[in-house]
């Protein structure tokens, strides 16, 4: 099966937001900056701690948001001239490749360690913070999805 794709920004911004929140690492940052931001809220109410205390608290979670929404995939995306290139992607029973203008590489399966999916794309692992985005919209039809849905599920552990 091949696939032919661009990156249309908006995705790419949702996908990389999809791609942070399930860091378990950030999730945890997340619960913690929220219990202390609720707590803060709580003691403020019943007047045991200061202003002080609920606005750093509220700020905390306002730089949290911010960084994690709209900083970090603006900054990823800038940073990668991946998502400026058009992209050939072919699956194949021993492993996939990947191509534009410029070059391709094939890889095995083995390379891969987990897949994810999202709304609008699948993401390939290759170690836990190294990964590669798969737009689905490169499918012709919900049928082929289905069937490249089918093929990682077949040669790659679901994370």
């Amino acid at each position: 099966m091949t696939i032919h794709f661009t990156y249309d920004k908006a995705k790419v911004m949702q996908g990389l937001r999809y791609h942070f929140i399930t860091r378990p690492e950030l999730r945890l940052m997340i619960i913690v900056v929220n219990v202390f931001a609720l707590i803060s809220a709580t003691l403020f109410y019943f007047k045991i701690v200061t202003a002080l205390a609920f606005f750093i608290g509220s700020l905390l979670w306002f730089l949290l948001m911010i960084s994690v929404w709209f900083l970090l995939p603006e900054i990823i995306y800038r940073r990668t001239s991946t998502f400026k290139d058009h992209f050939d992607m072919s699956f194949e029973e021993a492993g996939f490749s990947l191509g534009n203008e410029r070059g391709s590489r094939n890889w095995p399966w083995n390379v891969l360690t987990a897949f994810l999916e999202s709304p609008h794309f699948f993401y390939l692992y290759f170690d836990s913070r190294t990964f590669s985005l798969v737009p689905k919209e490169g499918c012709r039809s919900t049928d082929e999805v289905f069937e490249l849905r089918q093929l990682l599920k077949e040669k790659i552990k679901k994370k």
